[in-house]
């Protein structure tokens, strides 16, 4: 009689796919490196390390915490792409104790000169993409190098920020950090724009509200030009009309290209609604840019963090946990607590974004970042298990 159904014996299977690591390392440092920024505002006493704290919390954000998130999609969809064996076993490790190498390097309190800390902390990303190289060139699709020729340009805002650190140029650190963030919007408008249509059509194609894309030929090509147009403008000429103009052209062209996609049919399936929720945000974030450079509006000051928590944090928040149960063979079924999460990201970009506005000091601060600490909590508390163990079915991966 065969025993496929009896329980599958845990065993440590965290190097088994690429998600697994970097998807846990996202989701643990988004919660440590946040509350060590909110410990040294209110003064616990943490010095300073390579970065001034303000850098560093600026930094780890994203190429720490996006970083991660970046390196757990691409390890997982290349496989996918090009047909080919996952990403595993000691090839991943080192990879990951690089990531890790880097995050510790750079802490508040460090005693690794800036020089030699910046130079380890670039080495993940590169690591990352020569781990994936040989895969894309044998497939020979000149398409897939897409993603990581971005996540390259990613880590070229990195560059300009650690070169900074590391006195190896000067005042380049707001430009890498613009640079950086503006890729992490480019890569979710581009994966975003996949994704949340085929997944939408596919969960409602046997209920009773089959739906298909609206077509609406040119308008998905444009909308990821104007995204890279906001990143040229944003590296050439930052803070002016230029900018402002190009980044309220790319929200009218996210938000067409959202409204094709029959996002109101989804609203009982919280894992498909988040994915438009989060889509949602790049237009709301590029709309209050735009109103900040274009009319000087003081509420929209903080465009910055509507855009780096709202539209960018909130879809990682809601394509690590999609991508876990799928490859870890569960059901595509959002918990309570990942709901919860999913409504807790955008409160946290909310209150950053405009609270500053109306009550000074660092309570707007405190709580935007303790939403987030427990927003990606849950993430942990649900998903931290899915990733460390093997899958409960006896599959590889």
């Amino acid at each position: 009689m065969s025993n496929s159904t009896a329980p599958h014996p845990a065993t440590v299977a965290l190097f088994e796919q690429g998600f697994r690591p970097f998807f846990l390392l996202a989701g643990l440092w988004a919660v440590f490196a946040m509350a060590l920024w909110v410990m040294g505002l209110y003064g616990a006493g943490i010095q300073g390390g390579p970065l001034p704290l303000a850098r560093w919390h600026g930094h780890e954000m994203l190429m720490g915490f996006v970083g991660a998130a970046m390196g757990g999609f691409l390890l997982t969809a290349i496989p996918n792409w090009t047909k080919g064996p996952v990403f595993r076993g000691v090839a991943l490790m080192l990879v990951a104790a690089l990531f890790v190498a880097a995050r510790l390097v750079l802490l508040p309190g460090s005693p690794v000169p800036p020089g030699l800390a910046a130079a380890i902390g670039l080495l993940p990303l590169p690591a990352l993409l020569l781990l994936v190289l040989p895969a894309l060139i044998k497939a020979g699709t000149l398409r897939i190098f897409g993603p990581p020729a971005l996540i390259l340009t990613f880590w070229t805002g990195d560059l300009l920020m650690l070169g900074d650190a590391a006195g190896w140029w000067q005042d380049t650190f707001a430009a890498g950090e613009l640079l950086a963030l503006d890729i992490a919007l480019v890569l979710v408008g581009i994966i975003g724009g996949r994704i949340i249509p085929v997944f939408t059509r596919n969960a409602l194609r046997h209920t009773s509200r089959p739906v298909e894309p609206t077509p609406l030929p040119g308008v998905d090509t444009a909308g990821i030009a104007a995204l890279l147009a906001v990143v040229i403008v944003d590296l050439i000429r930052p803070g002016g009309t230029m900018a402002g103009v190009v980044a309220a052209i790319a929200a009218g062209l996210a938000l067409l290209r959202l409204s094709r996609w029959h996002g109101m049919a989804t609203l009982r399936q919280p894992i498909l609604w988040v994915l438009h929720f989060a889509y949602l945000m790049v237009p709301i974030a590029l709309a209050v840019k735009a109103a900040h450079l274009l009319g000087g509006a003081n509420w929209a000051e903080n465009w910055f963090h509507l855009q780096a928590i709202g539209a960018v944090a909130l879809m990682i928040l809601a394509v690590m946990p999609r991508a876990t149960l799928g490859h870890t063979g569960r059901p595509l079924m959002a918990t309570p607590g990942m709901i919860a999460a999913w409504l807790l990201i955008p409160a946290a970009a909310v209150v950053r974004a405009f609270g500053p506005v109306v009550m000074s000091g660092t309570a707007t601060y405190a709580a935007a970042a303790a939403f987030w600490i427990l927003a990606f909590g849950l993430f942990l508390g649900a998903h931290g298990p899915m990733l460390l163990w093997a899958r409960p079915d006896g599959e590889p991966g």
